[in-house]
């Protein structure tokens, strides 16, 4: 299970995203996650969606990967679309009780499902296309502006860089303690929810113990080279926006106007009520 899970990984390639800045991957995709929920119904969903299948060919990564970033959420998904489920108006399809699904409730709970996968997959593809170091440098650039109010903007992007990056490797350090401890004898699948929950503690401990030695030498390693911060640093490939970035502006305009008018001019009907 854990080896399905592909967050903070990164590919490398020549695709038409590996290509573009890092500053523009990370402005966009903050934009289709603002225009993902800017979408009122199914017709202004279906261009957004359409416009993140359409990145997701370009990106250049196997479509397996995607639907490994999924595995993650599916209890998540699952969850929250069966409880949106109840959550329609109008005349019941099946009732039990004070429980009763909707003709709306569906169509709420499958827009929801849908925003959602939406979310992971525009989401994953940017980490999947740009590498630690480009992140870590797109937003110190992007951050830049707080440094006015004595914000250490180098620091934080570090932290959040290193931090995602750190992801697949705890989650391969927790997949070994997982199989080493059930080669001793550990059983995490029977039991009650508390067994199964102090089950855990043998994994955790180790983990713990495991991040906390990886941190302390990356920390060590950091001031052997005399690591001191943003401050006078150079960088071997300073940031230029080009024209794939240009490219993917204009596209990304287009996609959002196509989703404003969708939310504004197409019929009610559609409309999930949110």
């Amino acid at each position: 299970m854990m080896k399905d899970i592909t967050l903070g990984q990164y590919f490398p390639g020549k695709s038409f995203l590996h290509k573009m800045d890092p500053r523009m991957k990370i402005i966009l995709l903050t934009c289709f996650i603002v225009f993902i929920f800017v979408a009122k119904n199914f017709y202004g969903l279906a261009v957004i969606s359409s416009a993140i299948f359409f990145v997701l060919c370009v990106s250049g990564i196997s479509p397996k990967m995607y639907f490994k970033s999924l595995k993650a959420i599916i209890f998540i998904l699952l969850v929250t679309a069966g409880l949106n489920l109840f959550y329609g108006t109008g005349e019941p399809l099946w009732q039990w009780k004070f429980l009763a699904i909707t003709q709306s409730g569906i169509n709420t709970a499958v827009f929801i499902a849908v925003r959602i996968i939406a979310l992971v997959l525009i989401s994953a593809s940017l980490t999947y296309t740009t590498s630690p170091t480009d992140l870590t440098d797109a937003l110190e650039k992007l951050l830049k502006p707080l440094s006015i109010f004595h914000v250490q903007v180098h620091e934080i992007a570090m932290m959040m860089t290193i931090a995602l990056r750190f992801i697949p490797t705890l989650l391969e350090e927790t997949d070994k303690i997982m199989n080493a401890q059930k080669a001793r004898g550990a059983d995490f699948e029977s039991g009650n929810f508390m067994a199964r929950l102090k089950a855990l503690i043998p994994i955790l401990i180790p983990l713990f113990v495991s991040a906390f030695r990886r941190a302390f030498d990356l920390a060590v390693a950091m001031e052997s080279r005399c690591y001191h911060g943003g401050d006078g640093r150079t960088r071997m490939r300073v940031l230029k926006y080009t024209k794939y970035d240009f490219t993917a502006l204009g596209i990304s305009c287009l996609v959002f106007a196509g989703v404003i008018l969708c939310s504004i001019y197409l019929p009610p009907t559609l409309r999930t009520g949110m």
